[in-house]
């Protein structure tokens, strides 16, 4: 009946779905959710568009991406500067010139690049070996123990000296006073919220919710001549192998009757003893403003904790450390085995990818499939 069976209505899945489509191919997208969009899924709370799966801030220097993006909705001029609140005391986030003249007193780039070299030779660090090192070596131990330690080690529930030193190496340090976290030439947030983008990817193609592929396989295997396998790599083989480590994110919603709660979309809790790792107040994506460019008068806060990944949990993030990684290329191997099936994606990859990225993986796929 159809050309493609999609498993999942993420963004892979989706991009792949809409090229299909226009290559004339006939696709079925599924997913076991109720609803589209995987884990960037918006949903409209008191006019704000609430991230229910943690928050997506979209950033690419991907030009090819940008424009496929911005062909199926328009994208606000967000640009992601989050806060660090280390017991009360305020910092900012990238680690610019605000941080280290707070930190430090510093007022000129060369104090504050001094000032991280300094405190590097006392850590006696050449070739840092893991996270807590690689920190170190790029920002200090004043800033490592107050920004960087507490936060890190209540994300992946497991000390810093353990942790891979790759993890950290995106870290972004700058000796100028850019506010800009991510520094991309291309950066917002959907107008009207991420569902919408998926939606307008999904036009006028046939959709099935609450479909849990891998509990009816055979069946709908049947219907298609290939598949798009977006859901994890290891669940698919039902675990034959051993179930990949994945770290999970659990959300405690709020709703305010206040207009501002923080004063920012996102805020980092740097400390070891606060529970949550940050606040994300969802209004202040769009810029405090409805639809149509009112204040709005409440606002939408989620705390977020993170977990170790247990089967029921939502995974999110790959633990990419060796032994997950030989793992995976167990799997990836019998992956390549499955002549009708490709896998694609965050789960299908076991990888952590940002959202440019799942698409660019996508649209380099279709090129190679269609």
């Amino acid at each position: 009946m159809y050309d493609y069976l999609v498993v999942g209505a993420g963004l892979y899945g989706a991009v792949f779905a809409n090229q299909a489509k226009q290559k004339g191919k006939n696709v079925l997208v599924i997913d076991k959710r109720p609803n589209i969009a995987g884990n960037v899924y918006t949903e409209e709370i008191e006019g704000i568009n609430v991230h229910k799966y943690g928050a997506h801030i979209f950033h690419t220097n991907n030009k090819k991406v940008w424009d496929f993006v911005t062909s199926f909705i328009e994208f606000n001029r967000f640009t992601n500067s989050p806060v660090a609140n280390y017991k009360g005391e305020l910092f900012s986030l990238p680690f610019n010139m605000y941080t280290f003249n707070k930190m430090w007193g510093v007022v000129t780039p060369e104090e504050a690049a001094a000032k991280i070299e300094e405190q590097k030779k006392e850590a006696g660090i050449t070739e840092p070996k893991n996270l807590e090192e690689q920190a170190i070596s790029l920002i200090g131990t004043d800033i490592y123990e107050k920004l960087v330690k507490g936060y890190t080690e209540k994300q992946w529930g497991r000390p810093c000296n353990e942790l891979p030193a790759f993890i950290i190496k995106r870290l972004p340090v700058r000796l100028t006073f850019d506010n800009n976290y991510f520094n991309a030439l291309y950066q917002g947030i959907p107008v009207g919220g991420y569902t919408k983008l998926v939606e307008n990817m999904l036009s006028g193609i046939e959709v099935r919710l609450n479909t849990d592929y891998l509990k009816n396989k055979d069946e709908l295997d049947a219907l298609a001549d290939k598949v798009i396998y977006t859901g994890a790599i290891d669940a698919y083989f039902d675990y034959k192998l051993g179930a990949l480590e994945y770290r999970s994110v659990r959300f405690e919603n709020e709703i305010l009757d206040k207009p501002n709660f923080q004063g920012n979309a996102a805020v980092n809790y740097t400390d070891a003893e606060t529970p949550w790792t940050r606040i994300i107040e969802h209004k202040w994506f769009e810029f405090g403003k409805d639809k149509d460019g009112n204040d709005l008068p409440k606002t939408v806060i989620s705390r977020e904790y993170s977990s170790e990944w247990k089967p029921g949990d939502e995974p999110y993030y790959p633990v990419n450390d060796e032994k997950n990684g030989k793992l995976y290329e167990e799997y990836k191997k019998l992956a390549e085995n499955e002549n009708k099936v490709i896998f694609g994606g965050r789960l299908g990859e076991y990888k952590y990818y940002d959202m440019d990225a799942v698409i660019a993986s996508a649209l380099d796929m279709c090129e190679k499939e269609l």
